[in-house]
C-alpha cells in the first residue's frame, strides 16, 4: 500500500514536469499568451525591421498592448510592412509614432509605440503609422566604428593621437 501511495505521488511530480515545461516552452517561444480579447489591426513601414519577429510584442511605456502578426516586404518601395493587433482596450492617437527597439543589450526586439497628442482622432482599424524609426542594427553600428577609425588614421598617416 505505501509502495502504491510513493508511485502515485511521483508520477503526479513528474506530470506536473512536463506541465511546467510546456508552458515554459510556450513562453520561450512567445506563445503563452491565450488572451482572447477582441483586437484591431495597425500597420507600420520600416526601412529595416531587424531581427523582429512575428509574434513579438507591441508595448508603449513598457506595457505590452498587442502583438506582431505579420511582416512583409513591399515590392514598391521595399520597405517592411509590420502588420499588428492592438488590444480594443487602448486607442491610440491617429499622429502615433513607431519604433523597433531591443529588449535589454542583446534582447528579443519589439515595437515601441509612442503616443501623438492628436486625442481627437484615434488610430482606426487597418490604419498604417508613418512615423517610424528602423531598427538599429548592432553589427552596422560596430562596422561603421569601425570604418570611421581606419578612416582616421588613413587621414593622419598612420599616426596616432
Amino acid at each position: 500500500m505505501k509502495t502504491r501511495t510513493t508511485e502515485t505521488l511521483v508520477g503526479a511530480f513528474v506530470l506536473l514536469g512536463f506541465v511546467a515545461l510546456f508552458f515554459l516552452a510556450l513562453k520561450a517561444a512567445n506563445l503563452g499568451n491565450f488572451s482572447t480579447e477582441p483586437t484591431y489591426a495597425i500597420s507600420a513601414r520600416f526601412d529595416n525591421i531587424g531581427g523582429l519577429k512575428v509574434r513579438a510584442p507591441v508595448r508603449s511605456a513598457g506595457v505590452t498592448v498587442g502583438r506582431v502578426t505579420g511582416i512583409t516586404l513591399d515590392n514598391k518601395s521595399f520597405q517592411g510592412v509590420v502588420s499588428m493587433e492592438i488590444r480594443n482596450g487602448f486607442r491610440f492617437p491617429k499622429d502615433s509614432s513607431a519604433k523597433i527597439l531591443t529588449a535589454g543589450l542583446l534582447g528579443d526586439q519589439y515595437v515601441g509605440l509612442v503616443p501623438g497628442i492628436d486625442d481627437e482622432h484615434p488610430l482606426a482599424a487597418g490604419a498604417t503609422i508613418t512615423q517610424t524609426q528602423s531598427a538599429l542594427v548592432l553589427e552596422n553600428l560596430i562596422g561603421q566604428m569601425l570604418f570611421n577609425r581606419a578612416a582616421e588614421a588613413g587621414s593622419t598617416g598612420g599616426e596616432t593621437k
